[in-house]
Formats: C-alpha cells, structure tokens, sequence
C-alpha cells in the first residue's frame, strides 16, 4: 500500500479592497485639508434602493475597531467590515461632469444596478 500526498496549492493573492484613481486622492487630499481637516471618510454599503444595497459615505473622527483601514496613493479611507465582502476589488473615481460631481465606484462584483443608478446588488 503507498500512499501519496499532493504538495499544497499556492494561494492565489486576492484583489486589494478597494483602490483610488488620482481623481479620487486629490479630491480626498482637498477634503482632508479644508472643510473635514482632522477626519476620514468611511465607506460602508446599507440596505437601500430597487436594487438593494447602496453605497454609504460619511466622516469620522477615528477608525472604529470594526474597520479596515485603506491607504492607496497616500491617502487613508476606511471601510466598514461589513462591506468588505462586497468591495473586493473595487475603485473608487471622483468625476466632474456638466450638471453633477461626485465620487464613483467600479465594483466588479456588481451584477447589476437599478434604472436611477442610485443602487445595486451582488
């Protein structure tokens, strides 16, 4: 009787969770200077919408022991554990355009959004 054992497979690196385009850092890097100096902007993903989960900004003072701390191009957001799952491999894009500005995501793990675009689901 020979027994054989099969050497480990190599783990496959995951994603980052969540990435910035430089548009998003230097709109974060102006927001962090002026109007929320001293704070962080936390990502987290609620319940909301015809699709049913958006996308949830908000400032904060300090990280909560409950979040994951992201520095990518020199600049730290924070994103709630809960939405990590969800998050995985996703940027994050600020865009100007001729009537609305504002933060963007690209999450390969959305499978689809609602017509207004205000929400999603995975």
């Amino acid at each position: 009787m020979s027994i054989t054992t099969e050497a480990p497979r190599p783990k496959r690196s995951l994603p980052p969770l969540m990435s910035l385009t430089e548009g998003a850092a230097e709109r974060l890097r102006a927001l962090y200077a002026k109007g929320e100096h001293g704070k962080l902007l936390r990502i987290a993903v609620r319940t909301k919408g015809c699709s049913g989960l958006s996308y949830d900004l908000s400032w904060t003072d300090e990280a909560a022991p409950s979040d994951e701390v992201i520095t990518d191009r020199g600049v730290t957001v924070l994103i709630d554990r809960k939405a990590t799952l969800f998050l995985i491999g996703t940027v994050m894009d600020y865009e100007v355009k001729a009537m609305t500005a504002g933060f963007t995501f690209t999450n390969p793990n959305e499978k689809g959004r609602c017509g207004c675009g205000e929400s999603f689901h995975v």
